[in-house]
């Protein structure tokens, strides 16, 4: 058990969102935070444009592989980040589920894809702000 908190982000494809967003997690909060990240159904490679977008920030996301969705990879999370897979994704009790509306990187060039890259990246700066916040204490009152 570990008490850092844990972070899957969901996409169809698993090849921009998600994998920009968890290299953006990677690189902002290191060890921090767990990171996972999979999609509903899984392209073969990464997006080579979104590889490029976060490239230019010093961000290599070009080692990384699409993975399959699984229960367990869900299970294991405190806070699972949908981007535009839909239904897909199970639910569980007890765990944070957000949905990030984000245009789909897919087949887009690289001048498409940096909007993207950027809004991710502000989303994932107020994610790890809220989690490694401290949780403040409660007020006594009498």
């Amino acid at each position: 058990m570990t008490d850092k908190p844990s972070v899957l982000f969901v996409c169809v494809h698993n090849a921009g969102r998600s994998q920009m967003a968890a290299g953006f997690l990677n690189h902002l909060a290191g060890d921090f935070i767990e990171i996972r990240s999979a999609g509903s159904a899984p392209a073969e490679t990464v997006n080579s444009a979104a590889i490029s977008a976060m490239a230019e920030l010093g961000i290599d996301i070009s080692a990384q592989r699409p993975k399959i969705l699984t229960s367990d990879a869900v299970q294991a999370s405190d806070v699972v980040i949908t981007m535009g897979c839909g239904d897909t994704c199970p639910i569980f009790p007890g765990k944070s589920y957000r949905d990030w509306v984000l245009d789909d990187p897919a087949g887009q060039g690289i001048d498409a894809v940096r909007p993207i890259r950027d809004e991710i990246q502000q989303r994932v700066q107020a994610l790890i702000a809220e989690l490694t916040s401290p949780v403040p204490p409660e007020t006594n009152r009498q």
